[in-house]
């Protein structure tokens, strides 16, 4: 997978500024750490750490270290025997020494990195940890000391679980491409690596076979299941000229596909790159609650000095239990959970719905897509499929077949559109075909040619007008007026029959409008057609409101002035509608799969032409913000409530790690972990 290029190093919006495990970094691979969004490597500034144990300035782990929950459970178990014994009374001092010692072991790592993040001026979680863990110890409270050291070292354990399993879907992405492909090679079948083949060799996949590149297939046919990337359960037929990707299931036939993409610029690849990008970039509210931690942190550290320090001086107060609860101030004070609130449902997300054939490209455009008040659609490619089709078959003293057969033999030889779907029509009913002769064509008005010896036009209004043929004209202007294309059929000089077409709406259109209204958005529709065609589609799929005749540059002042309205989501096809996905807060782009244009220019892909991923996104969207609010006031809550059970005396020091750390942690997880469960409607077809 390409881990992009150095000049795509990670960084804070401010280089200097901590994050919320206060300090910085500059990592130049993707990010593991949910708080911080860092990542493996060697340049984690603060802790110096490029393998073993886990940075523990940031909780997640520079390496892989297979022995980490392991080592974490044995300091459990010494922690919980130097309790028992400790409870029992017996081998005294030994109990004592198994804490501190199981402290220290486990500590050290926290003490080290708060020490570095102190020398280079941030004062961080583990420092905070780190000075509780301490002051428990030199008052006498071993088993205190020890539980917060081993809780707070679990809660860091228990983010970097989070991570893995927020990003554990897409990762399977990469394992599911093949290492080697079958090559043809003059007569032979190599099998070779992928990362050596080459742009324009052809490679063979037989039934059962995960399809190992991008290609378009050269011979054969069979059914792909592209579930893996699109989320779409229903295989695809794939023929001469299909493209294939890499990591797709190949169902039935073996085929031979001429490699279009090098291994790691594969659709596969991109869309990978991308997701990891994705988690990278902060979304506002994340920047929000990461300021707010640098300046949370020293602020606990000076009350938590009052406390400890007031009641003795001022009030001559013990001095032992002032501390105790300053200690408990300075645990409580760990702002984890909070860090992580909106990072973990975040990612939670934009994975998920990069399982869902949905690639979100930011944080950012999740919060921007809930906040959207206005959704407007391009037409031709989105809302309908860029292909005309016959809607009425309108006979004039003749039999509707003889109709359709007359206008399938004229279009015969016709590359025009409105041929292609005269023929397609004829073919669908059955229609016997016709032999025509003595064709000669008219641009921009029609055919003629002779059948069974009489001459046999079709063609537009402008073409009967200039022969001075009659035709029904009342007809044909209450067809224009539904927004469709009308042509006439005539026999020598009498006009036999209308058809009329138009573009095929995208099944869904209408149920996509419908539900956005529904939620209380604005839905508007921008076309370059006429004002009847726009008209028409606009009524059909139950729109607000249409703007017709658009060229690029109108559809960019449109956008604009659907802001007054309120944040504008604007969903095209990728490439005619780039400056207006541009222009939008959030551009969303149909069919991506494989188009890199749409991959490139949007902030949002729907690999597939699936309308019904749009009312996903915004439920999507919808619930992660709605999930980080509830993460971030449940971490503020909690931690009132421990600061007010604090001041009553009523909770010790380890408790205030299990409620305001571990518990908060898993709480934010779990919550977060919920949003995977939103799934896109079923496409009916």
């Amino acid at each position: 997978m390409d881990q992009g290029s150095p000049e795509d190093k990670h960084s804070h919006e401010d280089e200097d500024e901590p994050c919320g495990c206060g300090h910085s970094h500059g990592h130049e691979e993707p990010p593991a750490c949910l708080a911080c969004k860092t990542g493996p490597g060697p340049a984690c500034a603060t802790c110096d750490q490029t393998q073993g144990p886990s940075c523990a300035a940031c909780g997640h782990e520079h390496k892989r270290e297979r022995g980490g929950w392991g080592r974490l459970i044995a300091s459990g178990a010494v922690i919980a025997a130097g309790i028992i014994l400790n409870h029992l009374g017996l081998y005294r001092p030994l109990p004592e020494l198994i804490l501190v010692g199981a402290m220290a072991v486990t500590g050290y790592p926290l003490a080290e990195s708060g020490a570095r993040s102190l020398m280079k001026g941030s004062i961080g979680i583990n420092l905070l940890v780190t000075i509780a863990a301490i002051g428990a110890t030199l008052i006498g409270q071993f088993e205190e000391g020890a539980l917060v050291v081993f809780l707070f070292s679990l809660s860091l354990r228990l983010e970097v679980l989070a991570t893995d399993r927020a990003r554990h879907a897409v990762q399977a992405l990469m394992e599911l491409r093949p290492e080697v492909a079958v090559i043809r090679r003059g007569e032979d079948e190599v099998v070779v690596p992928v990362e050596q083949v080459m742009p324009g060799e052809v490679f063979i996949v037989r039934p059962g076979d995960r399809i190992p590149l991008d290609g378009v297939v050269v011979e054969g046919e069979t059914t792909v299941d592209q579930s893996t990337i699109t989320g779409e359960s229903a295989p695809v037929e794939k023929r001469i000229t299909d493209e294939v990707y890499a990591g797709t299931m190949n169902i039935e036939g073996v085929v031979s596909a001429k490699t279009k993409r090098a291994a790691s610029e594969t659709m596969l690849a991109s869309i990978l790159r991308m997701v990891h990008e994705a988690e990278d970039r902060r979304s506002p509210t994340e920047t929000i609650v990461n300021r707010f931690a640098r300046y949370y942190t020293p602020l606990v550290i000076g009350l938590a000095a009052l406390v400890a320090a007031v009641p003795y001086f001022l009030f001559g107060r013990p001095l032992i239990p002032s501390i105790y609860g300053a200690l408990v101030l300075l645990v409580i004070g760990c702002p984890c959970a909070l860090t992580i609130a909106t990072p973990v449902a975040m990612v939670s997300a934009i994975t998920s719905a990069s399982r869902n054939g949905v690639l979100v490209k930011g944080s950012t455009y999740i919060e921007q897509v809930n906040r959207a008040r206005v959704f407007a659609f391009d037409k031709t490619g989105t809302l309908t499929r860029g292909r005309l089709a016959v809607t009425d078959v309108i006979p004039l003293g003749v039999t509707s077949d003889r109709l359709l057969g007359v206008a399938a033999a004229l279009e015969e030889n016709s590359k025009h559109p409105i041929a292609y779907a005269v023929k397609a029509r004829a073919a669908r009913e059955g229609v016997e075909a016709l032999r025509a002769t003595e064709f000669r064509s008219q641009t921009g008005r029609g055919v003629e040619a002779v059948i069974e010896g009489v001459l046999y036009r079709v063609g537009s209004q402008r073409l009967f007008s200039d022969i001075q043929v009659d035709y029904p004209g009342e007809t044909l202007m209450e067809l224009e007026g539904m927004g469709k294309t009308t042509v006439m059929v005539s026999r020598g000089s009498e006009v036999i029959g209308l058809i009329s077409l138009m573009d095929e709406s995208r099944i869904g259109a209408r149920e996509a409008v419908q539900l956005l209204q529904g939620r209380g958005m604005k839905v508007e529709m921008l076309t370059g057609d006429n004002e009847n065609t726009a008209r028409a589609i606009a009524e059909q799929l139950g729109f607000n409101g249409y703007h017709a005749n658009l060229l690029p540059e109108d559809k960019v002042r449109v956008v604009e002035g659907l802001k007054a309205h309120g944040p504008v989501v604007m969903i095209g096809d990728g490439v005619n509608d780039a400056p207006a996905l541009a222009a939008a807060d959030v551009g969303v782009a149909m069919g991506g799969l494989g188009s890199d244009v749409a991959l490139e220019t949007a902030d949002v892909v729907l690999l597939e032409d699936d309308l019904s991923r749009i009312g996903y996104l915004h439920r999507l969207a919808s619930m992660t913000v709605s999930t980080v609010h509830q993460n971030i006031a449940a971490s503020i809550l909690v931690k009132l409530l421990i600061v007010a059970l604090a001041a009553l005396g009523a909770i010790t020091l380890w408790m205030a790690v299990i409620l305001g750390d571990v518990g908060l942690t898993l709480l934010v997880i779990l919550n977060s972990i919920r949003i995977s469960g939103v799934k896109p409607g079923i496409r009916k077809e």
